[in-house]
Formats: C-alpha cells, sequence, structure tokens
C-alpha cells in the first residue's frame, strides 16, 4: 500500500496542498481546486518530504526559477500521461493551444482530450497547465480558477505575484 502525506504551503495564491506518494510529489492543489482530492484521500499531513518542492516553489514564486527538478509521481492514464510530458516542455513565459498539444501527440482531432486531460492535472504548477490557452488565445478553463490562470501566466510574462494582486477574501 502506498504511503500518503499531505503538507500545506502558504503562497502568493492561497495554501497550496501539495501531496506525496511514497516521498515523491504526486499532488499540489489550490484552494478550491476543480476535482481535486478528497480530505480523506490525502494521508496524514507531515512537514517531511517536502523541503524540495517548497524551495523550488518559493524560488518560482520569486521569480527566481524558470523550471522544476524534482522527481513527480502524477497518477493518471498513459494519455493523461503523455499530455502533461509534453505541458513539462512549454518553455516558462511561453503558451501552447489545446490544438498545439494534440498535434504534437499526432491528432489534431484530440483537441478536447487534450483539454480534459490538462484539467485532470494533479500537480499543477510545477506541470504547467496554465500554460495552455484557446487557439484563440483566451484563457480557458482552469482548475485552480481563471484568476489564478492569469496570475500564473503574468508572474511568468512580468514578475512575482504581490498579496496587493490577489487575494483570497
Amino acid at each position: 500500500m502506498p504511503r500518503i502525506e499531505h503538507y500545506l504551503m502558504e503562497s502568493s495564491l492561497g495554501v497550496l496542498t501539495l501531496v506525496n506518494t511514497d516521498r515523491v510529489l504526486s499532488g499540489l492543489y489550490m484552494p478550491g481546486h476543480l476535482r481535486g482530492p478528497k480530505s480523506d484521500s490525502l494521508g496524514s499531513r507531515t512537514t517531511l518530504g517536502f523541503d524540495i518542492a517548497r524551495a523550488q516553489l518559493n524560488e518560482y514564486f520569486e521569480h527566481k526559477r524558470t523550471d522544476f527538478d524534482l522527481p513527480l509521481a502524477p497518477h493518471g492514464t498513459i494519455f493523461q500521461q503523455s499530455v502533461w510530458s509534453l505541458l513539462r516542455d512549454i518553455p516558462y513565459g511561453e503558451t501552447r493551444s489545446y490544438r498545439q498539444i494534440a498535434e504534437l501527440l499526432g491528432n489534431r482531432l484530440a483537441i478536447r482530450a487534450v483539454g480534459l486531460a490538462n484539467g485532470r492535472n494533479p500537480i499543477s504548477i510545477i506541470v504547467p497547465c496554465h500554460r495552455v490557452i484557446g487557439s484563440n488565445g483566451s484563457l480557458t478553463g482552469y482548475a485552480g480558477g481563471l484568476e489564478r490562470k492569469r496570475l500564473l501566466l503574468n508572474l511568468e510574462a512580468a514578475g512575482t505575484i504581490s498579496q496587493k494582486q490577489f487575494s483570497l477574501s
């Protein structure tokens, strides 16, 4: 049986829930995350085993890190895994459309499937699903909320997110 633990991390986007499965990051969820895990599936709460993820996320929010270098264990189908792998290839500060991701998978008609897989990404920010937008440049669905998606894209384009820019009140 896998060992599942979680940690609650303060951030400029609100309290992030980080989840480890057997000491490898398997989830990163925002407050009110659509399709996020139920609290009883998060395992025990701990502060151990999250140091690298916390440090790298803090560096990202401080605009000192443009990519993440830590082991990940997202759980999903083979198709979802292939989409999430392509998301990690989207450079910091850039976006791709769902159509472009589908074309990279070799099936330009798989746009909706790519959108569904993107929406099921269990490791937000680190697997940068926020970098996927509509073909017309519009911000479309984001499990952490469109305002957070906009803020993450702005962070990558311009600088850090201040508490003034985003409030959970």
